[in-house]
């Protein structure tokens, strides 16, 4: 990989380029083929992308889709994640143990986020005065951080960089480069510099 990895509107092969930064601070096929073998919460990573891979692509190559589906299927069980392929997420995931983890589908995740073991990104469900049921997802952010056992639900937002202290229980939205803690989340301090290792540089 060069200075930097080209978006070009975040393939799954670009974004995979930035997953294997994360974990070497580079980019070679050999890490990613060892990354793939060698470590589980990765290869869950891997996995996801190549069924978004193949889900995007056009012709006979996309009757493929169920074999690595079951590949991911495997892969997720392996790690102790719940984790859709279909989940929308940025490059440079890092996804530290792994063991607990549950992401909705309907989550967005943005670009150099790190999740913690335990952590919940779920759904809830409104009804409204005239009955009808709103459902919501939380927005991550690019850079942010998120702790061991944290819980954030709804339709709320973590601004960029933030970083979410373990065992935080989050409905509220999160201003950027902020850090939150305790039950209900609160804000413990505001211009914090994100906590992102091996940052992918992605433009």
């Amino acid at each position: 990989m060069a200075n930097s990895i080209q978006e070009k509107q975040m393939s799954p092969w670009i974004a995979l380029q930035a997953d294997t930064f994360r974990q070497y601070g580079q980019f070679t096929l050999g890490c990613l083929i060892k990354g793939a073998i060698s470590r589980r919460t990765f290869r869950v990573i891997v996995a996801m992308r190549l069924c978004q891979s193949v889900a995007a692509s056009q012709g006979l190559f996309r009757i493929t889709l169920p074999i690595f589906k079951l590949f991911y299927l495997l892969a997720t069980h392996a790690a102790g994640v719940d984790l859709s392929w279909r989940t929308q997420i940025g490059g440079g995931l890092a996804l530290t143990h792994g063991w607990g983890l549950v992401v909705n589908p309907g989550t967005k995740i943005g670009k150099n986020v790190t999740l913690f073991h335990g952590v919940t990104l779920g759904r809830r469900d409104r009804i409204s005065r005239d009955g009808q049921r709103i459902t919501e997802h939380p927005v991550i952010k690019d850079e942010v951080w998120i702790g061991p056992h944290a819980i954030i639900v709804g339709g709320v937002t973590i601004g960029r960089g933030s970083r979410i202290a373990g065992g935080a229980f989050v409905t509220n939205d999160v201003p950027p480069y902020s850090v939150v803690s305790g039950n209900p989340a609160v804000i413990v301090k505001s211009n914090c510099i994100p906590d992102v290792a091996n940052p992918a540089p992605i433009n």
